[in-house]
């Protein structure tokens, strides 16, 4: 009983804040990221390796199993945001997906099912795997102008090639609920854990560095851009890549100008992550944004970083058991449990005045 009252006194909290941004004036936008763990289709794609996922591989990877993966990915991506904008989430940073084929599958059930509006993006990058990051975007909330991809070139500890995800870098128009504002947005997926953390570090040290560079370019044309690093790091802020190569700060203050802050960081100190891993909480899926967005005065009329939050609804929460309380994955150990994905989404809301 006592959590029921936890859990509706949350419910109702949510409900005044958004009342309150509406009365007091503000516009609020979403935007999300989302590993959607493994989207794979049932066709072999030459020279990947994917033949996990197809349907004689080791997860019987069945039309079935597809179908009912882009079902539940399209409703959990159509509920991003909708806690303060019903429109949902203006655009999705998106991870794990073999193709563009996935993402318009994924697109049209969210369109056709829940009214959204969305349209994809995806580059094809390097991944062993055939794994790539993807965009999604409400076609009235945002308007894309460039589309760019940023191939890491990092090598393991053995001096072996790392075959890895194509940074997306996604410049476009906010638009609507007044004039446009150009935004950046860095998708990423950085390298695994394979082999140890320690002995993995450099390839995500690397994939900062390659970050940090975008970055740079970005301010040499446009030295108050308003810039999104958002992805599956496989890092928690407090390592290395992070903290020490991207410096993105915990706190606003610590933010020097044209600098970065980690909107996720002072969640995983309060315990809430978005993937468990024995027994414990990462927070690998980060947003980051850089001083020009963080500072920005809300009297000016332009877009400016209002919160984050981690979007770990019970629909997407084992609810008994063992695993109980952290993500429900599609598949685990060989066997199908129907569910969404081992990664919570994450999201930071924008305001301006109307």
């Amino acid at each position: 009983m006592k959590r029921t009252f936890i859990y509706l006194a949350v419910a109702l909290t949510i409900v005044a804040v958004a009342v309150r941004a509406q009365e007091q004036g503000q516009h609020v936008r979403c935007i999300a990221f989302y590993n959607l763990e493994n989207l794979f289709d049932t066709i072999h794609d030459e020279g990947k390796n994917d033949y996990e996922y197809l349907p004689d591989g080791g997860n019987k990877w069945t039309a079935l199993k597809y179908e009912n993966k882009v079902k539940n990915m399209a409703y959990a991506v159509s509920q991003l945001g909708t806690d303060y904008d019903p429109r949902g989430a203006a655009c999705v940073g998106v991870a794990e997906v073999e193709n563009i084929g996935c993402l318009k599958a994924l697109c049209a059930e969210a369109n056709s099912k829940y009214n959204r509006r969305l349209k994809p993006i995806l580059l094809e990058g390097p991944d062993r795997r055939g794994v790539d990051v993807g965009f999604l975007y409400d076609t009235v909330l945002f308007k894309p102008v460039k589309v760019t991809g940023h191939e890491l070139k990092a090598h393991y500890a053995d001096g072996g090639v790392i075959k890895t995800r194509l940074q997306l870098l996604v410049s476009g128009y906010l638009m609507g609920d007044g004039k446009p504002e150009k935004i950046h947005v860095i998708v990423n997926h950085w390298p695994s854990r394979y082999g140890g953390e320690l002995s993995s570090r450099p390839g995500r040290d690397t994939a900062a560095m390659l970050c940090m560079h975008i970055c740079d370019s970005i301010y040499m044309k446009e030295p108050k851009a308003k810039i999104i690093i958002m992805g599956d790091l496989n890092d928690d802020p407090y390592n290395h890549s992070c903290k020490d190569v991207l410096k993105a700060r915990k706190y606003r203050e610590e933010v020097e100008p044209k600098g970065y802050f980690n909107t996720m960081w002072q969640m995983l100190d309060r315990g809430i992550g978005s993937l468990a891993y024995n027994g414990s909480w990462n927070l690998f899926d980060q947003i980051i944004i850089n001083e020009p967005l963080l500072n920005e005065k809300l009297e000016n009329g332009n877009w400016t970083y209002w919160k984050a939050q981690i979007f770990n609804k019970p629909f997407l929460t084992v609810q008994e058991g063992k695993d109980k309380g952290t993500p429900l994955r599609t598949t685990k150990a060989g066997v199908w449990q129907n569910g969404y994905g081992d990664h919570y989404p994450t999201m930071i809301y924008l305001i301006r005045k109307k």
